[in-house]
Formats: structure tokens, sequence, C-alpha cells
């Protein structure tokens, strides 16, 4: 971050400088902006650690802290001392003096006695470092010790000043008058401003971790604190102390995500409120109106629009814009325009508003806005009600929501909806009429919890038509089946067939949403009668645009199930029409057939589908194609072993769209599997728990891989009752929906799991049920599947030649999908095979070692770990002559590089044990010696290390995998 900026600009300055040099820095930023951070980095950098050193604080008070370092004349030997003093007000003529009859002398204040002091001490060319702090509060005595100081700097002295320029006596003069700086001194300045969205990405990421918030609460973080420092901190402070967070990278974090709601609801920090309102305070009551006028308006606006909010003439809005400037409560935030530092203080100034007051400065600002060309109607709209306006309100919201829609930004025209909707004082027609412009906009959008709450107060409005409730149930029941409640989205879709009997076309698409077999329980026989009904009612309808919806939902049903006339049902879509209808319709139906193709294992094919969809849903001018494609390419990433930075990718995306759980589904799923292939077994046991990836509601083939990565987390705790149970419960699903397609990323897992439990007669059938289910459908990847189960059965019938064989054929098929990830598994289980038959030792080796090749490339870490242990333990059983034992002193050997990787994942000592066959008190002592060797302060400490890449200099926790 900026320390980065830092280094450049002053820390390679101040390096290079000559021993006998003087140098000055000085450091500019308004309040909150990271000063006294930067001069805690100065002071903790190694290479000033033993130059000597005084610090001067200047406190708004009055007073001055000084801190002194043992070197400097005057300092005690035991080490920094502060002196801290306020210098008294000095006698008033005249005034009677009680004591002693002489009048005092007023001693010099404590920072210019101690620079005095200082500069008696120099001279002999030895580096010295004075830091003085806001020198904005210095008084004339001060100032001018510094203004005499600078003139004729000591050699070796290297000064570093702090100062906010909107609170300087003399705007651009720091020490208060010019200095007279000799022109073979060093000026160097370096001016704090806001954070990027970056960098408070970043302070989000240490105090919430990587996982609990979302893309628009960050966006809204950055907006409404300016970007400013200790705003954003003192904000995060604040809302983790509500929401009561456990630290990040423990089990249970990543259970609350922070959204954009949350900083809405947030309050204005007291540090930022008392400061912006203790400002306001000191204007006199023009300017005073000004800063009103701009903290209703909350949006930078120009002169004019100032002083006509604020009902001044144009010389006293002048004169009244200028000193709130002055004054620093207002800034120019571009050429012309004016506001706030940042929204916050608008809103730290517009609570302490009268009401009265409020109402008649909104009323003048919408007054304003409508003037505007354009006319900013959202914002418009905002003025209205809260002046009291409804009826122009109205009109502005559905004009606001109008142009949203026609602008591809669904999600305002959502919000805007939404809010107005949930106002008890909008009348029946008006209701009705907005009503259905939110059912129509939620499809194109991300939705939020208040779009539920608002759409069922809708449909169980009778004052509605039943036509109009039954379209808007048809949207409701849709956003349910997003927000992963399957179950009650296709009752409130089923309602809406009998309410709309009387509109077919609407009736179709509601048939046409039932036919699709994805969700728990409902058998594909049954979802195949509905799209022959919708069919139907299509035809009935007479509209070539519902006619096109329906056969876009035939072809993505009839390919997902692995019918192989599929593919002729998505080449009969339409490519080339004038009705965008036609064309999103299409569209819908090549992306569905793409995340079809996902799992079915035609990964060039879902490719192909997903770039023409995409191409397809641009032409229509619909905005839902770029969102769809991020969390498509996530699994197909995935599976395809294309891991770099795919992490990342998938905790922005899961963030961005976590309200609505079907979708975030695929991110989530796609963390747990990278989680669990790292060792990260906390994580992925959360991430594989997470809405979504659940039996009761997620979608089928979504929820069957995540029981897949549930049972082989369970395997590898060794806690086999509970895999065999996940593995019963999961297969019994899928008998419920009889897509047997579905079960190639659950099927090997579930296998092992019930033969390992003793049910080998039982994993037998599911092999027999799985291979009956397939016979007749297109799917690679339960191809392969299947052979990877034949092998499994092999080696528990203690087969393993056999096994072998099929393992080594299984590998060939996984390779050619490609799927490395399951190839390097299949593997490694060939290799022990072929090691534990004791016939093919070189073979079992160069298994092992292939696999624990690939697992590293991929950055499958603990997989990585678990093949070198048990190609280590085979390699002792038939060692080389060995020239003598390595010594890797104060270097982590590679077997401490294994645990501290593991622990470091937060695998306990016991997972450990049993991924690298060692003892518990072998591991044990291994974390241990990683710990010292890296300097590590805790086990916690050594995790949070080996995940940032953090260590020593010969003494790093190097990892030959890649991060993900």
């Amino acid at each position: 971050m900026r320390e980065r900026e830092w280094d450049t600009a002053v820390r390679e300055s101040l390096a290079s400088a000559a021993p006998g040099a003087s140098v000055l820095v000085m450091v500019e930023g308004e309040a909150g902006t990271g000063k006294t951070r930067f001069v805690q980095w100065l002071l903790a950098l190694p290479e000033l650690g033993r130059v000597q050193r005084m610090t001067v604080t200047f406190k708004a008070s009055g007073a001055s802290v000084v801190r002194e370092s043992p070197h400097v004349k005057g300092a005690g030997p035991a080490g920094p001392v502060a002196r801290s003093a306020r210098r008294p007000e000095p006698p008033q003529p005249g005034a009677k003096q009680s004591g002693d009859p002489v009048a005092p002398a007023w001693p010099a204040p404590p920072a210019a006695s101690a620079l005095s002091e200082l500069a008696a001490s120099l001279g002999t060319g030895v580096p010295v470092l004075l830091v003085a702090e806001d020198v904005h509060r210095a008084d004339e005595q001060d100032a001018r010790a510094l203004r005499i100081l600078l003139a004729d700097p000591p050699a070796g002295l290297r000064v570093v000043l702090t100062y906010r320029p909107e609170e300087l006596a003399s705007r651009g003069l720091m020490l208060g008058a010019p200095v007279g700086y000799p022109a073979e001194l060093p000026l160097i300045r370096l001016r704090l401003g806001a954070l990027s969205e970056a960098e408070v990405r970043g302070m989000v990421v240490e105090e919430l971790g990587e996982d609990d918030y979302s893309d628009p609460f960050l966006a809204r973080l950055y907006e409404r604190s300016g970007g400013i420092a200790q705003v954003v901190a003192d904000l995060l402070e604040q809302l983790k102390t509500a929401a009561s967070l456990p630290a990040p990278g423990t089990a249970d974090a990543g259970r609350k995500r922070f959204t954009a709601r949350d900083m809405d609801e947030v309050r204005v920090p007291v540090r930022l409120a008392e400061s912006v309102v203790g400002r306001l305070a000191a204007l006199d009551e023009e300017p005073r109106r000004v800063v009103w006028a701009a903290a209703v308006l909350d949006e930078a606006a120009t002169e004019e629009e100032l002083a006509a909010i604020a009902a001044l003439p144009t010389e006293s809005g002048r004169a009244a814009l200028t000193a709130a400037l002055s004054d620093a409560v207002l800034q120019e935030s571009e050429p012309g325009r004016y506001g706030f530092r940042a929204p916050m203080e608008a809103a730290a100034i517009y609570h302490v508003l009268p009401g009265p007051v409020r109402q008649e400065l909104h009323g003048r600002a919408a007054e304003a806005l409508a003037a505007r060309r354009p006319v900013p109607w959202a914002r418009l709209a905002r003025q209205q009600l809260a002046s009291g306006r409804i009826a122009d309100w109205l009109e502005s919201v559905e004009t606001a929501a109008r142009e949203a829609v026609e602008a591809g930004d669904p999600q305002l025209a959502i919000s805007l909806l939404e809010d107005t909707l949930a106002r008890p004082d909008v009348c029946q027609s008006d209701r009705a009429r907005l009503a259905l412009m939110l059912a129509r906009s939620v499809i194109h959008g991300l939705r939020s919890g208040q779009t539920l709450e608002v759409l069922r107060r809708l449909v169980d409005d009778r004052a509605l038509p039943a036509p109009v409730r039954g379209e808007i149930r048809l949207h409701l029941g849709r956003i349910l089946l997003s927000a992963g409640r399957s179950g009650h989205g296709r009752i409130e879709i089923l309602r809406t067939v009998d309410e709309l009997s009387n509109r077919p076309a609407l009736a179709a698409r509601a048939m046409a949403v039932l036919g699709v077999p994805y969700w728990p329980g409902e058998p594909l026989a049954d979802c195949l009668v509905w799209l022959a009904r919708a069919e139907a009612a299509a035809a009935e309808s007479g509209d070539a645009a519902v006619q096109g919806a329906v056969a876009a939902h035939r072809a993505a049903v009839v390919v997902c199930v692995g019918d192989p006339d599929g593919w002729r049902h998505l080449e009969q879509l339409p490519r080339e029409s004038e009705d965008p209808r036609m064309l999103q319709h299409s569209a819908y139906g090549l992306c569905s057939a793409a995340y079809a193709a996902i799992w079915l294992g035609e990964y060039a094919r879902a490719r192909e589908l997903q770039t023409q969809g995409l191409m397809l849903y641009a032409r229509s001018g619909s905005p839902f194609g770029e969102q769809l494609s991020r969390g498509m390419s996530l699994p197909l990433d995935m599976v395809t072993g294309q891991w770099a930075g795919l992490a990342a990718r998938a905790r922005l995306y899961a963030a961005e769209v976590g309200e609505l759980p079907s979708i975030a589904g695929e991110a989530r799923l796609v963390l747990g599997l990278l989680a669990l292939a790292k060792g990260e077994w906390s994580r992925a046991s959360t991430w594989l728990a997470a809405p979504g990836l659940s039996g009761a509601d997620g979608p089928v083939p979504q929820v069957a891989a995540a029981s897949g990565g549930r049972i082989r987390l369970a395997l590898a705790r060794q806690e086999l009752a509970s895999a065999a149970q996940e593995a019963a419960e999961a297969w019994a699903r899928l008998q419920a929906t009889a897509v047997w397609v579905w079960a190639a990323e659950l099927v090997p897992w579930a296998v092992e799991a019930t033969a390992r439990s003793g049910a080998l007669d039982t994993a037998r059938t599911m092999v027999d049920e799985f291979s009956a289910g397939i016979e007749t459908r297109q799917a690679p990847a339960a191809a392969a599947a299947l052979m990877w189960c034949r092998a499994l059965l092999a080696e528990a019938d203690g087969e393993l030649a056999a096994a072998g064989e099929h393992f080594r054929y299984a590998r060939k098929l996984y390779q050619a999908l490609p799927r490395p990830y399951e190839a390097a598994l299949i593997a490694e289980a060939g290799g022990r095979c072929a090691l534990a038959g004791g016939l093919e030792t070189a073979t079992g080796i160069q298994e092992l070692a292939t696999a624990a090749h690939e697992f590293e490339v991929l950055g499958a870490t603990w997989d990585a770990a678990r093949a070198r242990a048990e190609l280590r333990t085979h390699q002792n059983a038939h060692p080389l002559r060995r020239t003598g034992r390595v010594s890797y002193d104060e270097r982590l050997s590679p077997r401490e590089q294994e645990v501290a990787q593991l622990a470091g994942y937060g695998m306990s000592n016991r997972e450990i044990a049993a991924t690298l066959y060692l003892s518990p008190r072998t591991v044990e002592s291994h974390v241990a010696r990683a710990i010292r060797k890296v300097g590590a302060l805790s086990r916690r400490d050594l995790a949070r290390m080996v995940r940032n890449g953090e260590a020593e200099a010969g003494q790093a926790v190097s990892s030959p995998t890649k991060r993900c």
C-alpha cells in the first residue's frame, strides 16, 4: 500500500543523504489521512533505530509534548523521556499579582527550549532525526524556533514536519511565515490524500477477513468515508463491534457478510461528527446556511446552487461560501463544484438540523436539481419526498426507474421501486403500476431481502387485480428459486399457474420454470410433463417471444440431463432476430446449456456456448450476461485446473451476490474445494455448508458436488460414520431426481465412504445404479467417474492388479476431459495400489511422484504433502546410498516446510500426522521448530506468515506450489 510510496519518496532520500547532510521532509495531509501512521512507520525503520532523535507533538490544547531518545542531551539513561507543558497565559496589564512583587520570567515553550538544546548539541555531523507532528498547532514562539533551525540547519539534521494544510494560520505557510531555506537543503514534500479503493479494500480484508464483505459494501464504504483512513478505521470498528465478528481465518469467519445496507445504517463516527460540527459552530450565520445547503443536497454543487438553496443573494452567497472554504468545512471537489470531503460529514451536519429548516432546504434543493440538464431524476425524487411533495416524488421515481432500465442499470430501478413500495402513503393505482415495474426489473438485477419482503406484501394485497398479483407472484417464485429457497419458490409458481389461467403467455412462462429439474425432490418425468404443458400454452398464446422462451427452456433441459438430442435443440434456437426478447431467450438457452455442459464434462463445448450466449445477451441490450459469465467461469476454471487467481475471483463473486445463494453457490463450492485441496479444512467445512449447497433447497448438481467435498473432508478426518451418512443422504437426493449424470462429482467419494464403512454390497449397488442411469447419456465426466468407481471396488475386494488397471484407464479419461486435479488423485491411488501389491514398486513410485508434481503445479498443498509423505515412506523402504546427512541449521527442512504449511492452513497436529504418516508428537516438534526458525510468535502467527508469505531472510516458509 502506501508504504511503497513512502519508501520511494522518503526512505530512499534519507538513506542516500550523506552523513553530514541535512534533509527536510514536509508531510501534508488533512485530518485522518494517515500522518500519525506515517510517523510510526518512519520511526520503526531499522536504519533509524540507532539514530539520535527528538519527537515534538503539538496538541490542540496548546501544550507540546517532547520525546527524546537517550542519545540527545538532557535525556536520562533509562530510555526516552516525555516532557509536557501548557504555556500559561501572560498577566494582563494592570492585574494585581499575589506573592513576590517581582514579575515572573515566563519560561520559553518546552518545544522551543528543547529545539534550542538540540541545536546546541549538534554540529558534529552525526545524523540526528527531529520529528515535529502537527506543526499547524505550534504558536509563534515554537514556529519561530523551527524557522530559525531550518534557516541554518546543523550538519546531519534530518527534519520531518507534519501538518494539516486546512488549519494553517496563514494559508500556504507551514510555519506561519516564510523560511529562508538554504539552497543546499533538500526539500521533500509528501502529500497524504484520500485512500484509493484498493487501499480501502486492504483495510477491510485486514479487519474483517477476505470472506465477510460484499463488493457493494466496499463501494459504499469507500464512497461514504471519502477514503479518509481514520474514518474507514472507525467505521470498520463500529461494524465489527455491532456484529460481534469472529476473528478472520477462524472456522466461524464468513458467517456474517456485510452489505451496502449495513453501511447505510451505520452511524457517523463520533470523531468525525464532532470535528465537522465543531467547525460548523465556529462559522457566522450565512456561511453556516451555505453548509446546511451542502449537507441537504449531499453532493457537489455550484456556487449558484448553494446560494439558491441557502436563500442568499449572489454576492452574499459567494462571501459565505468563501468563508466555509477558508475554515475547511467545505472544499472544492472539482473545478467550480463544492461539497464535503466525505458524505458522512454531510450526514453529521444533516442530523443536527431542525426539522422545519431541513424541509425548507429540501424544497429549494429540489428546485435546483429540477433546473439541471439532464434532470437527475433519482436525486430529485429524494429531495421531493423530503420536502413533502408526494405527487412530484412518485412521478420522478417512475421516470428514474424507467430510465435506469433503459440504460441497463436495473439495480438502480429495483432500489428506487423497493423503497417507494415500502411506504404506506403510495395510493393503490400507483402501487399496482410500480409493483409491475419492480417485478419486471428484478429478473435482470441483483436482489436483496427487501425485494422479497416488498413482493410478498404485494401478492397478498387483495386490492390488486388478480392478473397483476399473478405476474408479480411469478417473479417472486423465480427470485425465491435464485435465493436458494426452491420449495417456497415452486409453491408460488404453482399458484401462479392458476392465477394466470386467462393469460396463457405468462402461464407458459410459469410452466417452463416448473419444467427445470435442477431443484431437489422433482423427478425428471414430472418436469418433462410441465415442459409439454408450457409448449401447449405458448402455442395457444400465439406470442412468438413466449414460444422462443419455452423452446430455450426445452433445449436447456434436454442438454442438462445428458440427452444426445439436446445439442440439436440448441442449434434450432434463433441467433438472428429483430426482437431483442428473442435474442435474450436464445441467450438464456445457450448459457443454461453451457452451465449444464460443465456438469456433463463437455468443457470445450461449455466455453463455446458461453461465448455465444454472452454475445446474444450483449446484442439484446441485457446487462445480465457479464455477471452470469463470471459465475459460470468459476466452476469451469476449477475443474479444468486453471487455479491461478481463482480463489480471489470466487471470493469477490460470492461477496457480490451473497444474498442469492443459488448464484453464489458456484463460487462457494469452488472456494470449499480449493480450501480442501490446500488443507484449509475449517474454511472448507464452512464454505461447503454454505447456503445454496445444502440438500434442502440448493440446485441438485451443486449440492451433489458439495456433498462429495463434505464426504472427502470427513474421510480425511477419519470420520467414517459421518462420511457414510453424508453419502447415503446425497444418494437418496439423486434417486429422487433420477438424473444420474449429475452424480459424477459425488459418486467416487460416496462409493469410497460406503465401502470403507463396511457396506461393500451397498457400494456395489450404488455403482450398478449409477452405471444404468448414464448408459444412454452423453456425459464424459460421468463415464470417467464410473471407471474410478470400478477401480475403488476392485481395490476394496483386494484385486489390486485389476484396481491399478482401472485407475490408469480412469486417469486417461480424466486427462482427456481435461480434469488435471482428478487425474492426479487417480495417479496417487494407482501408485498406492501398485505399492500395496508389492509387484510394481517402480511403477508405483513413479505414479506417486507424478501425482505429487501435478498437485504442486495446481497448488493443492495438502494433496501434495500427502503424496510426498507416501512417496517418502516407500522410498525409505528402498533407500539409495547417502553421502551424509544434510544440515539445515536455521533454515526450514523440507519436512518442517510441509508441517508449517499445513499448520498454517489450520490443520491440527492429529490431522497433519494422518496426512504425513507421522506421530502427533513428531508433528508438535516440527511445528515448534518452524515457529522458532521463522520468528513467529505463536502457531496463529505462523499461520498468518504462511498465508502472507512472510518470513525472515534465509528462513522463509517456501512453497513450490502456486497460490490460488
